[in-house]
């Protein structure tokens, strides 16, 4: 997931966190208020230990786990220090901006790298990871979106630690049920199946939205108030041939308005018209709750919720239950492109940590092909190309094939300091037209154009 600066939203959505990881068995029991951020234990004297500070989930856990190994081969301790979801990126970013070294790694979020690197809160890992070939074994799109600032420029300042993508959950009873797979032939003149387009996504939301029994068509984010909306409208551009906007020159008039960016809105406003009552209002835990409800034949979420799919405790029609990538799609040019909105997080080294060296040392381990197995078979997301080429890690859950696709194909929001401003005019611009229905997909972005060339503006990124 990504977090954004905007303390006060994220406080509010992190009631339901609790609740989504409680589902898909990846939330770590909450600690007390009082204990939330308490420090790492301090070690013994001469003892050699580092401190990562990630949010807390289950991936830290795992992460926690994983580090035993290095402590075997190092003798360095190592402690990952969580912070509650609602508080994790303000606590780091107060604490950076107090240049603390109460950290030696971070694993932070994609979005916020921009503002981590341009600040000097983050350690310059170009040279390091050109050194140690991470550059040549993760896949590239993750350098990208989890390492690179700016994007394009070759700087690197994290490590892609865990990967994340929105993908795609469906029902294969439904899907192959021979009365349904005949009725949708012969409506719509070819076979009911997994989608291969967006636009077969839709005839298939629209064979099976039944409303009149409580049945839907597609469970999909609607919520504006976070990136949830944001997130599922970007892939929708990108896939239809838009863009949000060139990162290196911030020019967004012509990409964020063009005709592939429109008709991805305006597919994006169709596709809505078959969700379940109230979506205008949803992210994860109503995607999930809907599809384990059995009200839907498919939804789309991150895949760091698809645990709770394929627990049979948590979804009764886990034995039923398949997974897709986001499909390709040909714009209004007659292109096809296949894109998926990023989510997860890079680990960085703190600038301000006195065992820097330690730090590498850890990083210089982490990438290991063996040691990036033995994470993704703990239950973190790899982004190591040979691992998830491995038809041992292919094999480790029904969604791993998903998740090696939408790792080929995922691109990420804007990562400049002014990310969550852009954030959020995009969600209210783009909400008013796909969840209101108030005027068009062109006046909808035509308006977020001009929002964000203000606050590119006057950023100075056009002096």
């Amino acid at each position: 997931m990504k977090k954004v600066s905007l303390w006060l939203v994220i406080l509010v959505i992190t009631v339901s966190m609790v609740a989504v990881f409680s589902l898909n068995g990846c939330k770590k029991e909450a600690a007390p208020a009082e204990e939330e951020a308490a420090p790492a234990e301090e070690a013994a004297a001469g003892e050699q230990f580092i401190t990562i500070h990630w949010a807390q989930w289950a991936p830290a856990d795992y992460l926690e786990k994983l580090s035993k190994g290095f402590t075997t081969e190092t003798g360095i301790k190592v402690t990952v220090e969580q912070t509650p979801w609602e508080t994790f990126v303000q606590k780091y970013n107060t604490e950076m901006i107090a240049h603390s070294d109460a950290w030696d790694i971070i694993v932070g979020d994609s979005q916020d790298i921009g503002n981590m690197a341009v600040n000097g809160h983050y350690v310059d890992l170009t040279d390091w990871i050109i050194e140690h070939g991470v550059d040549k074994t993760f896949t590239p799109a993750s350098l990208t979106y989890f390492a690179e600032y700016p994007k394009g420029a070759g700087k690197y300042y994290a490590v892609p630690c865990e990967g994340d993508g929105l993908a795609w959950a469906y029902r294969k009873d439904l899907f192959g049920d021979p009365d349904n797979m005949a009725a949708f032939e012969s409506e719509y003149g070819y076979e009911l199946g997994v989608p291969t387009s967006w636009d077969m996504l839709k005839d298939v939301a629209e064979f099976f939205h039944d409303p009149d029994n409580g049945f839907y068509g597609v469970a999909i984010y609607g919520d504006n108030g976070y990136d949830s909306l944001a997130m599922f409208a970007e892939q929708c551009i990108w896939s239809f041939g838009g863009e949000l906007g060139d990162y290196s020159t911030y020019e967004v008039d012509g990409l964020l308005n063009s005709e592939g960016a429109i008709a991805g809105i305006e597919y994006y406003y169709d596709l809505f018209k078959f969700v379940p009552p109230g979506f205008g209002g949803a992210f994860y835990l109503e995607t999930n709750d809907a599809f384990v409800s059995g009200i839907v034949p498919m939804s789309c979420n991150y895949l760091a919720f698809f645990p709770g799919l394929a627990n049979e405790e948590t979804n009764p029609y886990a034995a039923d239950t398949g997974y897709f990538a986001c499909p390709p799609q040909k714009g209004p040019d007659g292109v096809e492109r296949q894109f998926a909105a990023l989510g997860g997080q890079g680990a960085s080294v703190v600038t301000y940590s006195k065992k820097q060296d330690l730090a590498f040392k850890w990083l210089e381990w982490f990438v290991k092909p063996e040691t990036q197995l033995e994470w993704a078979r703990l239950g973190g997301y790899t982004c190591n190309a040979e691992v998830l080429a491995s038809d041992e890690f292919l094999s480790f859950t029904p969604y791993n094939p998903t998740f090696k696709k939408t790792m080929e194909i995922f691109k990420d929001w804007w990562a400049c300091p002014e990310y969550d401003e852009l954030l959020r005019t995009f969600s209210e611009d783009i909400a008013n037209y796909v969840v209101a229905g108030n005027g068009t997909a062109e006046e909808a972005l035509n308006k977020c154009v001009e929002d964000w060339e203000e606050i590119f503006g006057a950023a100075g990124y056009y002096d």
